[in-house]
């Protein structure tokens, strides 16, 4: 008799906990989810996109594009070896993506408020 109480009292708390998890997991993939980064690339590119934009006047018009750049922002990958991520009071990243058959750089300026769009520049 004392198992089957055990059993019951285990049963009731691994139900609460799936519960739970289901809730949560939930709450991570629907579409105003929390986002998880844990690599730097990602964690970067998140504090990134919290920014208000600025692009640079030496950038052509023809690429002061908000959706050309959230598109960096969301799946770019950033070359951290190119990139100063130690400079005073903004940190500079070069940040590359795929697009139509072509490599592309961004240079992007990191400050404390706002990221500033510099460069945009197709790789051969």
């Amino acid at each position: 008799m004392a198992f089957l109480r055990r059993l019951g009292w285990f049963l009731a708390g691994l139900s609460m906990g799936m519960v739970l998890l289901v809730f949560f997991l939930k709450k991570k993939s629907g579409d105003n989810s929390m986002d998880f980064c844990y690599f730097p690339n990602c964690r970067v590119l998140k504090d990134m996109r919290s920014k208000s934009l600025i692009f640079d006047g030496q950038l052509p018009i023809t690429h002061r594009d908000s959706l050309l750049i959230q598109s960096f922002l969301t799946e770019g990958t950033i070359d951290f070896e190119k990139s100063d991520t130690q400079a005073i009071p903004c940190k500079t990243y070069y940040i590359t993506h795929p697009i139509a058959d072509k490599y592309w750089i961004m240079q992007a300026i990191n400050c404390k408020d706002t990221l500033i769009v510099r460069t945009l520049t197709p790789v051969n």
